[in-house]
């Protein structure tokens, strides 16, 4: 069973693009609808760059979560973003850079969640230690607005 266990930040500023490697854009949709006692699994549609998979999340908004990724053709899932998920879809360009041992990914968001900026960060354990980078800002891992499955149905646009 894999588990993704993951921390999740607003930035400070931009001095984060210095370090950054180029940006990788991804448009994404969600299957089913999440949300207070609604599913237990978040069920997503990827393309990112020039791959694409299909993605299912324990519906848990936290930092630890189980998580399950398998890859699609890239016409199977501009199919499945056009006709059969929610929308506004996401859509965001992903950039990764490392700081200490670690990667860190930041997703500038795009369209409806135009200048929502996040930094997010990959553990082994819940627990695990990490550098802080200069431009990280304020943790935001247990706010379900910047959880993904979330800005699709109330978008940055609106808060």
């Amino acid at each position: 069973m894999a588990t993704e266990i993951e921390r999740k930040f607003l930035l400070k500023d931009d001095s984060w693009r210095k370090s950054a490697e180029e940006g990788v854009h991804f448009r994404q949709g969600y299957l089913v609808d999440i949300g207070p006692d609604k599913i237990r699994a978040s069920v997503r549609v990827r393309i990112e760059g020039d791959k694409a998979n299909i993605n299912i999340k324990s519906a848990t908004l936290d930092m630890l979560r189980k998580e399950y990724e398998y890859p699609i053709s890239i016409d199977d899932a501009e199919e499945m973003l056009d006709k059969l998920c929610i929308w506004p879809l996401i859509e965001k360009t992903r950039y990764k850079l490392g700081h200490g041992s670690h990667t860190w990914e930041i997703d500038v968001f795009e369209k409806d969640n135009d200048g929502l900026v996040v930094a997010e960060l990959e553990l082994q354990s819940t627990d695990e230690t990490f550098d802080k980078p200069d431009w990280l800002g304020e943790e935001v891992t247990d706010d379900a607005r910047y959880y993904n499955v979330c800005l699709v149905s109330q978008p940055y646009k609106d808060w």
